[in-house]
């Protein structure tokens, strides 16, 4: 069936101009909040959908600039045979490369055929359903698409409304999965006068095939519905056709009264039985009402696995649940850019899938900072809960995602930041500096528009923190590493000494001066981060000394310290909005 080669979007809702050529199989849009995700699969509907009649107003123009009508056009690919002959769109038959996105208006031996559909709607809100050729024009032909194609066409939307779908009613996908028809009329008026049950006899003869498909369906999705599926009357319908007819589970009991959740789920799987009829499918939000398990199971039904995508597919999703069980290649990151919007592509190089793997949740923010291991997260993370606790905006509300890139090789945070620059993220890196990154690498990660934050004078986080906290700062991080690992802190000052200092000198140095030196301060940051077993070398660990020692030390300690916590913070404040 049909697939949507290009999408064009103009002055429509929060949307000046976006010009996307989507993937045969799943597009999925991610990105921040209100970046107009939603308004492209509305676009998609309104223009493609089988409505005779659909209501605009001028909240529907970008900016409410009435005065510059709204534009969508959808350029159709893999056009039926009937469809592509001179009779019935010969003027208007295109041609598109998929190598370039361009559509051509004479068929080319090499391009796919295709049709272009436009709605236009100006200010006197009367939309106009259109196809486009140059050609046709010139001989003043207009056109659109025939009603039994733009049925045939008309995508399924499975939203938060999708139990529509689960009566034989006009557009339900439940019309699609066979061409089964009841003949309901003379049946209707004796179940309405008997029983509900007398036609559910004769309905399961009728639609055998449906109910069958329905069960087995179920059945995969783990949706329980009993042993079978059921077609009887539906007891809130007052009128006779069609729409009477309802699915009911074993018991008699509609199945429009399933959760959201398992409506979605059932809907996506029968969507799937029907895809030789129908094959268009939009779900926003598509992690409503669903458990992280049918999450996966409800992307699974949408051929989400498959090698040959079975439906064309376009989601919008915040979960991460939702990105960790889709590729690269089936994520879009939508942004707004001077030129308008961007759908980029997120692809599945540069490590990029790992990166999906291992942090979905930054793939949803605006900005990210990827640091160099689990204590820069945690300093970050306890720093952050300090200035809310005080009042402040956190980090989250700012749409700042935290990256931990797991130390090693000093060049792989710029591996992840660039995976991330790429897709149009604000991105930003804090390092330690006992390892220098390649000069080239972390100078075209600059040009590139990103931010780095670097300790100072080759130290490690550890080093920074003894080197620039107040004495009595220094002596809480003391006492803590003691309360965490007991006497292994004192052989780790003995080793980084060479058994010239103990925790006592240091003890009675604080204690009577109200000091510290700078070389027991250099020497407490080394034992602090020996090899793997440093002192706050966890999340969870460093997180607790940022918030209770670090933070209310700050106005207190060493200014180029405060400077560089300043430097990220004050990055994060000024994302744009």
């Amino acid at each position: 069936m049909a697939r949507i080669r290009k999408i064009e979007i103009a002055n429509f809702r929060g949307i000046q101009r976006l010009a996307w050529c989507p993937a045969p199989g799943i597009n999925c849009l991610i990105g921040p909040g209100d970046s107009g995700k939603s308004s492209v699969l509305d676009a998609i509907d309104l223009c493609l959908g089988a409505r005779r009649n659909v209501q605009f107003s001028d909240a529907d123009f970008f900016d409410l600039d009435i005065t510059s009508p709204i534009s969508i056009t959808l350029t159709l690919g893999c056009l039926d045979d009937a469809m592509r002959t001179l009779e019935s769109y010969g003027a208007f038959l295109r041609a598109f490369n998929a190598t370039t996105g361009a559509v051509e208006d004479e068929p080319l031996v090499d391009a796919e055929v295709v049709l272009c559909l436009n709605l236009t709607v100006a200010s006197d809100l009367e939309p106009s359903w259109t196809l486009v050729s140059e050609r046709a024009a010139q001989q003043g032909i207009v056109k659109t698409l025939a009603w039994k194609d733009r049925v045939a066409l008309a995508p399924t939307r499975i939203g938060a409304f999708a139990n529509v779908n689960l009566g034989w009613q006009r557009g339900s996908v439940l019309n699609r999965v066979s061409e089964e028809r009841a003949d309901a009329s003379a049946a209707l008026v004796k179940a309405a006068r008997d029983a509900r049950s007398a036609f559910g006899d004769q309905a399961e003869q009728q639609l055998g095939e449906a109910l069958g498909i329905v069960t087995d369906t179920a059945q995969e999705l783990g949706v329980n519905i009993g042993a079978k599926a059921k077609a009887l009357l539906d007891s809130h319908s007052v009128s006779f056709g069609g729409g009477t007819i309802s699915l009911h589970n074993e018991s008699g009991i509609p199945l429009r009264s399933l959760g959201v959740g398992s409506t979605r789920l059932l809907v996506a799987g029968l969507q799937r039985q029907a895809a030789g009829k129908a094959s268009i499918v939009l779900s926003d939000e598509l992690e409503y009402g669903l458990e992280p398990h049918r999450i996966a199971r409800f992307l699974g039904s949408l051929g989400a696995k498959d090698d040959a995508a079975p439906l064309q597919v376009f989601l919008t999703t915040h979960s991460p649940v939702a990105l960790r069980e889709l590729s690269g290649d089936q994520l879009f990151v939508l942004r707004r850019s001077p030129q308008g919007h961007e759908a980029y592509p997120v692809g599945t190089d540069n490590g990029i899938q790992s990166t999906i793997r291992l942090y979905p949740e930054a793939f949803l923010a605006g900005s990210v900072v990827v640091c160099e291991g689990a204590s820069e997260i945690g300093l970050l993370r306890g720093l952050d809960l300090f200035n809310l606790e005080q009042g402040g905006v956190s980090l989250a509300a700012l749409g700042v995602a935290l990256i931990d890139c797991g130390g090693g090789d000093p060049d792989r945070p710029y591996t992840r930041a660039v995976a991330f620059q790429i897709l149009g993220y604000r991105v930003m890196v804090l390092r330690d500096d006992d390892k220098k990154p390649t000069p080239a690498i972390e100078q075209a990660f600059i040009e590139s528009g990103g931010a780095i934050v670097a300790y100072r004078l080759g130290r490690a986080l550890e080093d920074e923190l003894f080197g620039s906290l107040t004495p009595e700062a220094c002596k809480q991080l003391i006492t803590y590493a003691n309360e965490l690992h007991g006497d292994l802190i004192i052989e780790h000052l003995r080793t980084a000494s060479n058994n010239t200092l103990t925790f006592q000198q240091v003890w009675d140095e604080i204690h009577n001066t109200g000091a510290l030196a700078a070389e027991h301060r250099a020497t407490l940051g080394q034992a602090a981060r020996i090899r793997k077993a440093g002192w706050f070398k966890s999340i969870s660990w460093m997180e607790d000394v940022a918030r209770t020692i670090v933070a209310p030390d700050l106005p207190h300690c060493d200014p180029g310290f405060r400077e560089l916590i300043d430097q990220v913070f004050g990055w994060a404040a000024n994302a744009p909005r």
